[in-house]
């Protein structure tokens, strides 16, 4: 015998929604499924490589291990929901101006993850960037590029501020 079907109601990029689903699926799962939100990957399903990355509260989770049922009342926010206005989140312009991607696969991850810590350190130090992109991997090797993305992105902020 199944499991009966789980309703939560969440705020997902700004918008109060509402979903219906089995009780074991994970929200990368639910994202892609009901609501189209495609920049999550899911590529290891361990929670280590940093692709399904996405915020919840503020915090970022790997969306394969992070059960639907959890996000029941939160606030999530995807990669898709950065750009404002038909203008790039200054993280998404930094990763572009620096060529921090190659095939791009692991880009939404390493955005929101860079999301989350100029949140946290808008003046990051070394070892903060390293702390916090550690989760994230980049199979082509863009490690240079993507430091250099998180610094850029870093001093466009505290220029605005």
């Amino acid at each position: 015998m199944s499991a009966a079907p789980r309703t939560i109601r969440f705020t997902l990029n700004g918008s109060a929604v509402e979903a219906t689903f089995p009780p074991h699926l994970s929200l990368i799962e639910l994202l892609r499924e009901q609501f189209d939100l495609f920049g999550a990957r899911e590529s290891c399903g361990q929670g280590l490589c940093g692709c399904c990355t996405v915020l919840v509260d503020g915090n970022a989770v790997s969306s394969c291990l992070y059960l639907a049922a959890f996000a029941d009342g939160a606030e999530i926010l995807t990669v898709e929901h950065l750009a404002r206005d038909g203008r790039l989140d200054p993280v998404q312009q930094a990763f572009i101006e620096a060529g921090a991607f190659q095939c791009g696969f692991c880009t939404p991850g390493f955005v929101l993850m860079t999301k989350q810590l100029l949140d946290d350190h808008p003046d990051p130090t070394d070892d903060q960037i390293g702390h916090y992109l550690s989760g994230n991997l980049c199979r082509c090797g863009t490690y240079p590029e993507i430091i250099a993305a998180v610094l850029d992105a870093s001093h466009c902020l505290t220029v605005s501020l």
